[in-house]
């Protein structure tokens, strides 16, 4: 997923290599979606766009602690500091939707009906 969204950069400066990046300090990061198919039989009724904003600030917690962690060992592959939003560098606010967008993708996958038994 980060490979994918980090290339979008190569193809607006006209890179047809379409070049994205990632760390391996992401892979654990990133597993820690997995905690969503804890969370959605507890929420599965909530409105999508509740469920969807609280899988936001699960993320943006999760990229905060583990970007602070890995800020202080000088090994944080990522840095905000000038986008206009962020938080000390480690996480962006107006990623929000995206990482809603996100949560909501990785309960799809995590929980095979997902939107769908909510509805129910």
């Amino acid at each position: 997923m980060e490979i994918l969204f980090t290339s979008v950069r190569s193809f607006q400066d006209k890179d047809l290599r379409l070049m994205g990046q990632t760390s391996v300090w992401m892979f654990p990061i990133y597993g820690m979606a997995a905690c969503i198919g804890d969370v959605y039989p507890h929420i599965a009724k909530w409105p999508v766009v509740c469920r969807g904003g609280l899988y936001s600030i699960g993320i943006l917690t999760g990229e905060y602690v583990s970007g602070s962690i890995l800020k202080k060992l000088n090994i944080c592959p990522w840095d905000y500091s000038d986008a206009k939003y962020n938080v000390a560098g480690i996480i962006r606010i107006d990623f929000f939707p995206v990482w809603m967008a996100a949560g909501l993708v990785f309960e799809r996958i995590l929980c095979g009906q997902g939107t769908q038994t909510a509805r129910q």
